[in-house]
């Protein structure tokens, strides 16, 4: 039996794992890198391991250390979780050769499948060989890729060999493996969904299927916002898909947790891959069919047989995945202090707690909340009402997003594709702080910051705040008064006023603010704010033609023979920022000359940091 499991992952998934892991009473282990010293995932585990070094490459992505810290701290068992090595036949290799328990598939399965070319292959379809105009659009995809990660939408011939070169430094740089491949692009505008199929087997023979996923809304080919079971399949379709995962699974003779993934366009399957790990959007499934899928690959690793046929399956569940990211913005991730991070009424799975920071190095995933209930609108009701009261303090991050996503009348009537985003992104950016919500931080700051409470001999002359809402950077100016009752302002009763909570009442209708405030960020409700000073700083003003680093990252690459003096175009790339598992491309505002290129390849930049200056 298994005693003490390793995980070789970080954050999120690694709790999951370790949460499982107490429940049956095994000892767990982490292994960390030098930012994650201090992580969740780290004080969560009975034992722990450094990893030396900062990036995947150096930590990671290092089979032997992985396997020499699982040796060192007694482990007797490895899990993957997902990501990282998890597909990864030579680390599975390892941990086998070294005698410990691999909680995973056979390397033979893995090699058979990791490889999305190899696996297109044994279900009978070839990539694409010699592209030409008539195959657009294409996409460019890592043949060990997963997250989005060394993907690319080619919509003209020409930008080809570009894609093709930035997806495989892409690849390199997160996998270890710098392959990929071309195939055609069946998202966007022709209404592709992307479907899936859980699989769970046994050495003994035994394949369980445990239902659809739908995982359609997506940015950058990433998972926003999975489903389970997916809605709207018909009877003949659904049977099609499940037939297709399990000669899938028999054909690598597959053993443990699997996903089947399919793009589902006019009512027709395409298969996608085979991710031979756990993936991400396990908990919809875990929630309809009752089940713990990590428990279940651990009772498979130690050679038990799967009992009869799977549970039935019982309701509905949704997940949307948390990230810090300003998606009107590119979808830009953000860094910093997570201050307080709740969501009530759903379950949450993450590897943050209050007052972790968020860094740079890793994916910008704080959590995935998790509603069920016996029918599909239930659950979208429920989560959507759980993100709208979650308490999220610290970066901006895309919570306002999920909830307009998961009450938008095409996910609501399960209309949905994988060009959800690419149609109703600005929609779903659009500004729409609460009006009041400067007014109360400013009352709740005037109560904190007050000596004498409300008395005044003397009229109190207005007294004015400024704020700006983030991330939309849209600046209010409020105005209140002390009285003699105590704190007051035009158009609306204050109720009551502290420095944690406000009450007003306007119409004969009561509403009631939570404040938090953490220097000059101030969180009121759902709103974020930023507190300004009276007076603009005028150090604060930048040249025109200015780039600024939208975030903190690493310079990864600069555009070929690119030098200062040199004549650019418009929207041309300049350079590329990789930024939380992400390439951020920069490119030129405008028409000009490039007067200024200050930084280097491999140069690590702060928020704000000058980039390039482009002169008209």
């Amino acid at each position: 039996m298994i005693t003490s499991v390793l995980v070789a992952n970080r954050g999120e998934i690694a709790c999951r794992v370790f949460r499982t892991c107490r429940e049956l009473g095994i000892r767990t282990v982490a292994v960390h890198s030098d930012p994650d010293a201090d992580a969740l995932h780290v004080r969560a585990a009975d034992l722990a391991v450094r990893l030396p070094g900062a990036t995947p490459a150096d930590t990671y992505l290092r089979a032997d250390l992985v396997v020499k810290a699982a040796l060192d701290a007694g482990a007797d068992a490895v899990h993957p979780g997902y990501g990282f090595l998890s597909e990864n036949a030579g680390f599975a290799r390892a941990v086998l050769d070294a005698g410990l328990v691999w909680i995973g598939p056979p390397p033979e399965a893995i090699e058979a499948m990791a490889s999305k070319t190899r696996a297109k292959e044994l279900m009978g379809i070839a990539p694409l060989r010699d592209v030409t105009a008539d195959d657009l659009p294409v996409l460019v995809k890592a043949a060990a890729g997963g997250g989005g990660r060394g993907m690319r939408i080619v919509t003209e011939l020409a930008d080809l060999e570009e894609e093709l070169a930035a997806a495989r430094a892409e690849a390199g740089s997160a996998f270890g493996d710098d392959e990929v491949f071309v195939e055609p692009y069946l998202g966007g505008d022709a209404g592709a969904r992307h479907v899936e199929v859980q699989l769970l087997a046994d050495a003994h023979g035994t394949v369980w299927v445990l239902g659809t996923r739908d995982c359609s809304l997506q940015r950058r080919h990433q998972k926003v916002i999975e489903e389970a079971p997916a809605p709207g399949l018909s009877p003949g379709l659904d049977r099609e898909l499940h037939e297709t995962a399990v000669r899938a699974a028999r054909a690598v003779d597959y053993v443990g947790a699997g996903t089947v993934e399919f793009l589902v366009v006019d009512g027709r399957a395409h298969f996608l891959e085979m991710n031979t790990r756990l993936q991400v959007e396990h908990p919809v499934t875990e929630a309809v069919f009752g089940i713990d899928l990590v428990a279940l690959q651990l009772r498979v690793a130690e050679g038990h047989p799967l009992e009869g046929e799977p549970p039935a399956p019982r309701g509905h569940a949704v997940e949307a995945r948390l990230y810090a990211e300003d998606p009107a913005a590119g979808w830009a991730p953000q860094t910093g202090t997570l201050h307080r991070l709740t969501v009530p009424g759903v379950r949450l799975d993450t590897g943050y707690a209050d007052g972790d920071p968020i860094g740079v190095h890793y994916d910008a995933m704080l959590a995935k909340a998790v509603a069920h209930a016996p029918t599909r609108a239930e659950a979208v009701r429920r989560l959507a009402g759980a993100l709208e009261r979650a308490a999220v303090h610290g970066p901006a991050t895309n919570r306002d997003l999920l909830v307009r996503s998961l009450r938008h009348p095409e996910f609501a009537d399960a209309r949905m594709d994988t060009g959800f985003y690419d149609r109703h992104l600005d929609a779903l950016t659009a500004p729409d702080a609460d009006p009041w919500a400067p007014l109360a931080a400013a009352l709740a700051d005037a109560h904190g910051r007050s000596r004498f409470g409300g008395f005044r001999n003397l009229p109190a002359q207005p007294q004015t705040k400024r704020y700006r809402t983030e991330p939309d950077g849209v600046e209010h100016e409020v105005r209140y008064r002390h009285t003699r009752d105590g704190l007051a302002a035009d158009g609306v009763a204050v109720v009551h006023a502290d420095a944690g909570r406000v009450v007003l009442e306007t119409g004969g209708v009561r509403r009631t603010f939570t404040v938090a405030r953490y220097g000059d960020r101030v969180h009121v409700n759902g709103t974020a704010l930023t507190a300004l000073p009276r007076f603009p700083d005028p150090a604060a003003q930048t040249a025109p033609g200015s780039l600024l680093a939208p975030m903190p990252g690493t310079v990864v690459r600069i555009a070929d023979g690119l030098t200062e003096g040199a004549r650019v175009e418009a929207g041309q790339p300049l350079l590329w920022l990789e930024a939380m598992k992400m390439e951020h491309k920069i490119a030129a505002p405008a028409a000009g000359t490039l007067t200024a290129l200050p930084v280097r390849t491999g140069r690590q930049v702060e928020v704000g940091a000058l980039l390039a200056v482009v002169t008209d």
